[in-house]
């Protein structure tokens, strides 16, 4: 293959990967607080596409400033499941919450397909591209890794440097001291869903910028979030970042060799190996 097109494949899958690791910060964040599997962690990224898609057809907002109504309404909305339908089975064994998720999923995935369908939806929205030699990059691309930078600095921010980012911390660390020491711990856990929420829409927003989605577009997005929360460690929100690159990295090289519909089949190749080699992932701490 002209090295020239494989670098154009890698470029393309570097900048994707960015989005994607913050579409698994979303999902390892709640794992690595509460200790929950958010099987709703899908249809909030396919929630995020259709926010943005609707307040740039709609209202005329610009897509990258819709993030942040979409943003604000993940919060929110993040905070409304958690009381609703996660704050009764916190403490109760992981399938009672994995159903709770579900059930969530199943409810926004239903109303959803009454309401949009299953038909793809486009936004028609460009910012040009960038040439460089043989390599081509659409400027959509290139905005939404560097949001997805932006993003991932702000999360590390709250998390390092605020008093409520390191209740977060101490609450993921250990609930029964952090509320030994007095730090509320139903709060932090419903911020933290909140946040969680947050991160899986705004990753949505930005794919729908670039790609084709449905309701049931979400769904994709999670499986590939499992498997970068495998490759950066369940529980670890920067490392997510790190497996979100990997995988944009292994997306990007896969299709230059072989047919798109192998993709699938590698990226779990790829997830079972980690499993078997190193189950706390690439940047997990070691048992």
């Amino acid at each position: 293959m002209n090295p020239g097109f494989l670098l154009a494949y890698l470029i393309d899958g570097l900048l994707i990967g960015f989005v994607y690791g913050i579409a698994a910060m979303g999902l390892t964040l709640i794992w690595g607080v509460m200790n929950v599997i958010n099987l709703a962690h899908g249809p909030m990224i396919a929630l995020g596409m259709f926010g943005v898609y609707l307040l740039y057809v709609n209202a005329s907002i610009n897509p990258y400033l819709a993030l942040l109504i979409v943003g604000a309404i993940g919060l929110g909305g993040g905070f409304m499941i958690y009381w609703i339908a996660i704050h009764r089975v916190i403490n109760a064994p992981h399938l009672s919450t994995l159903l709770a998720t579900f059930a969530v999923n199943m409810i926004i995935v239903g109303l959803g397909t009454a309401i949009f369908s299953t038909s793809p939806y486009t936004m028609d929205f460009s910012l040009g591209s960038l040439r460089f030699g043989m390599v081509t990059i659409q400027g959509t691309r290139i905005v939404a890794a560097l949001a997805a930078m932006l993003v991932t600095g702000g999360l590390y921010l709250f998390l390092y440097r605020t008093a409520t980012g390191k209740y977060v911390r101490a609450v993921a660390n250990n609930r029964a001291a952090a509320e030994l020491m007095g730090i509320p711990s139903a709060r932090i856990l419903a911020l933290s869903f909140g946040l969680g929420t947050l991160l899986a829409m705004v990753s949505g927003g930005l794919i729908a910028t670039f790609f084709p989605f449905t309701i049931l577009s979400g769904g994709t997005y999670e499986l590939k979030s499992f498997v970068i929360g495998v490759l950066g460690g369940l529980g670890n929100p920067l490392g997510a970042l790190a497996g979100g690159l990997i995988l944009g990295l292994f997306e990007g090289i896969i299709p230059a060799l072989v047919p798109n519909t192998w993709v699938p089949v590698f990226e779990f190749l790829l997830f079972v190996l980690i499993l078997l080699v190193r189950p706390t992932g690439l940047f997990g701490a070691k048992r």
